[in-house]
């Protein structure tokens, strides 16, 4: 695994305002960042998939093991009025789309997982098309070598899951939400829409507050039609605290992401992993903050829901060397053992392993001078080269 400078595209700019990469910068700062990739081998992207693979597989038993306890469920923090709803979500397993696993990996030893964003995960248009793009452009250019390849079939299987979901599963029309303040999230549903289109679906989009509810409890969109099929870029967390949480389980709408992936996505999934396979290569030892444990002299404080780093800590050798504020913390904390995500030069590296369908299916890398990854670290390309 390395990290390689390159010549920018004089025109990276330009086609992404073209193709409605808006937030290529932020707040006058860099997100998408083409002066360097990281290139890695055959043999490393093979680790990473087979990883992915078995990790996603471990949450999964997470799950059922959760769903029925109700001890674990509270521990989770999922109110209870809920409960019901979400069991519901998960036998007959309700169909998924995609996630996304953050994992310290640097070639040489067994990644490690960070968290799983397996419910709201972002990154993904830049992952999916514009680093494909540049590699394109690159290779075009006599940039990089001809045989240089990219682990990245993300948006062929994003497309063939929406054309299953439609032929097995009848989702022949989707609407799809998010809030209204993201520009990033805005342009990831955008472009999930775009592909769903692609498959064949008829979609619509609305913003999560202009989302109505008819005399029988169903959901309605602005023209009054129900919503039976939805994707939602808006957390289950957010959603089982709203006033129309009580509507969840009589609407009958089916959602992508469905109800059960509430549990992957909580940091409470962390200690249940150590838990239950304790001693894992690929994961690191991890508590409920409340309930007794080993001492450890480095670790990372963490809030169940938190995102984009908000809230959390970082303990070394007993004592605080970093904090991000943010609205999280009053559902529980978990603690995990620190570990590194690599460095090169000045930048820790994130790798974000993508799965649709619960398969492997591409790498997109984020990196910043703090440990901790928020939502202005940038995003690199990767190729492989053997």
């Amino acid at each position: 695994m390395k990290r390689v400078e390159i010549s920018e595209r004089p025109d990276w700019r330009e086609k992404a305002n073209e193709y409605g990469f808006d937030f290529h910068t932020m707040y006058d700062q860099p997100y998408w960042c083409e002066d360097a990739y990281y290139q890695f081998s055959s043999a490393q992207i093979e680790e990473l998939e087979d990883t992915s693979v078995e990790l996603h597989e471990r949450c999964l038993d997470v799950v059922e093991k959760v769903i029925h306890s109700d001890k674990l469920l509270t521990k989770f923090s999922i109110p209870q009025h809920c409960w019901s709803f979400l069991r519901a979500s998960w036998h007959p397993r309700q169909p998924c789309l995609y996630s996304r696993l953050d994992l310290a990996y640097d070639g040489k030893n067994p990644a490690k997982l960070l968290e799983n964003n397996a419910d709201t995960p972002t990154s993904l248009y830049e992952t999916a098309f514009f680093q494909w793009m540049w590699l394109e452009d690159q290779i075009k250019a006599g940039h990089l070598p001809v045989n240089a390849d990219q682990y990245n079939s993300l948006q062929d299987k994003l497309i063939e899951r929406f054309i299953e979901l439609k032929e097995k599963a009848g989702f022949h029309s989707l609407h799809l939400t998010c809030c209204q303040d993201s520009a990033e999230d805005r342009a990831t549903v955008k472009y999930l829409e775009d592909c769903a289109q692609e498959a064949g679906l008829s979609t619509n989009f609305l913003f999560i507050n202009e989302i109505g509810i008819e005399e029988k409890g169903q959901f309605i969109d602005l023209d009054d039609r129900v919503i039976c099929n939805f994707f939602k870029l808006y957390p289950w967390e957010f959603m089982f605290r709203d006033e129309f949480s009580t509507n969840l389980g009589n609407a009958g709408a089916r959602w992508l992401e469905p109800a059960w992936k509430s549990i992957i996505s909580n940091k409470a999934l962390l200690p249940l992993l150590w838990e239950m396979f304790p001693g894992h290569l690929n994961l690191l030892p991890a508590y409920f903050a409340d309930d007794d444990h080993p001492p450890m002299d480095s670790y990372v404080i963490k809030p169940l829901f938190s995102r984009e780093g908000a809230n959390i800590q970082i303990i070394k050798n007993g004592q605080q060397v970093l904090q991000v504020d943010g609205p999280y913390g009053k559902e529980g904390m978990i603690v995990q053992q620190f570990h590194s995500s690599p460095k090169f030069g000045e930048n820790y590296t994130l790798i974000g392993s993508w799965l649709v369908n619960d398969k492997p299916c591409g790498i997109g890398l984020r990196e910043d001078r703090s440990l901790i990854t928020q939502d202005l670290s940038r995003f690199y390309p990767h190729i492989i080269l053997d």
